[in-house]
């Protein structure tokens, strides 16, 4: 009985450990940091992993002819990390799945045991500003937990890069829920880079928070860019079936005052689906007062081969 509890014991505390194949396989614990921990392995070349509890409902990448044996319909309940080391540099970080089966082809693998949350966030935060940002900030996105919170709000800190900051907007929107929802609204209000507001546009278009495509619409309606207007009514075109996006775009194509932003909410008008898009396309095209909204109108009509649209087209050349 004792020996039995013992093998359960062991198989709980590696359950969040990837089958390794074609690897020369050791286990090591966690000691001081992951920096420190690293560098004591060696130039390499070699992979290290660990893995962390992982925000819900993630699916952290693992193709089915790699997986084991678990199919995790509620998504994973961890991320795993892994590192490649060559020369004494971090040649390659990537994210798996706890279900994969990983091919080490031939190299060292160290699985560094129970990795405290907070040093595989300080951790990864120093591979932020190297060769390896998106996955970095990815990394630290998956994980659960306030050490990845905060991390996360620190990135999108005015004084980081632009593309840092856009990275991190779009994992915040898709992780964070409605927390994630509060953060997006003070860099929409904060940040001076239409480029990275652009992303959070994209960010809440994302979020499954119920707040998200509200938040989208009040940016079409009111935000003091003209391209980032324009972005927010791309996006919205792309949530089919949504009523009150789709009288967003046709007020912006009828009223807004800057007509960039009416040609881009034809176009939106024109990605939606055909029994929602198509009518309002032709109320433009015969009724608008702008010239150029009713010729972008009639340009999308006749791209959309609809057979309503080329009844109204026909309509046109015969008068």
């Amino acid at each position: 009985m004792k020996t039995t509890l013992l093998a359960l014991l062991a198989a709980a505390a590696f359950a969040q450990q990837p089958v390794i194949e074609n690897g020369k396989l050791e286990t090591q614990p966690f000691q001081n940091s992951l920096a420190t921990q690293l560098a004591q392995l060696g130039a390499g070349p070699f992979w290290a992993a660990y893995s962390e509890p992982s925000i819900p409902g993630q699916h952290n990448g693992c193709s089915s002819k790699d997986a084991v044996t678990t199919i995790r319909l509620e998504g994973d309940t961890a991320v795993v990390v892994l590192i490649r080391v060559e020369g004494g540099k971090v040649v390659q970080l990537r994210i798996a799945s706890p279900d994969c089966k990983l091919d080490a082809g031939g190299l060292r693998f160290i699985w560094i045991d129970k990795v405290p949350p907070a040093a595989s966030i300080a951790w990864l935060k120093t591979q932020v500003p190297g060769e390896h940002p998106d996955r970095a900030i990815t990394a630290i996105a998956l994980q659960s937990g306030q050490a990845a919170d905060q991390a996360l709000n620190e990135l999108t800190a005015l004084t980081e890069p632009e593309n840092v900051r856009s990275k991190t907007a779009f994992w915040i929107g898709v992780t964070r829920g409605a927390q994630g929802i509060t953060a997006l609204k003070r860099m929409l209000a904060t940040d001076p880079s239409d480029k990275v507001r652009e992303q959070v546009v994209f960010a809440l278009s994302q979020s499954k928070d119920p707040q998200g495509i509200p938040t989208v619409i009040d940016i079409a309606r009111n935000d003091k860019s003209t391209h980032v207007r324009g972005q927010a009514l791309f996006w919205l075109a792309q949530k089919a079936g949504n009523k009150q996006a789709a009288e967003v775009i046709n007020n912006a194509a009828q009223n807004d005052p800057e007509s960039q932003v009416k040609e881009r909410a034809v176009f939106a008008l024109q990605q939606m689906p055909p029994d929602q898009g198509i009518p309002l396309l032709i109320n433009l095209a015969k009724n608008n007062a702008d010239p150029n909204v009713r010729k972008k109108a009639m340009f999308w009509l006749g791209q959309s081969k609809d057979p309503r649209a080329l009844d109204f087209i026909t309509q046109i050349l015969k008068q």
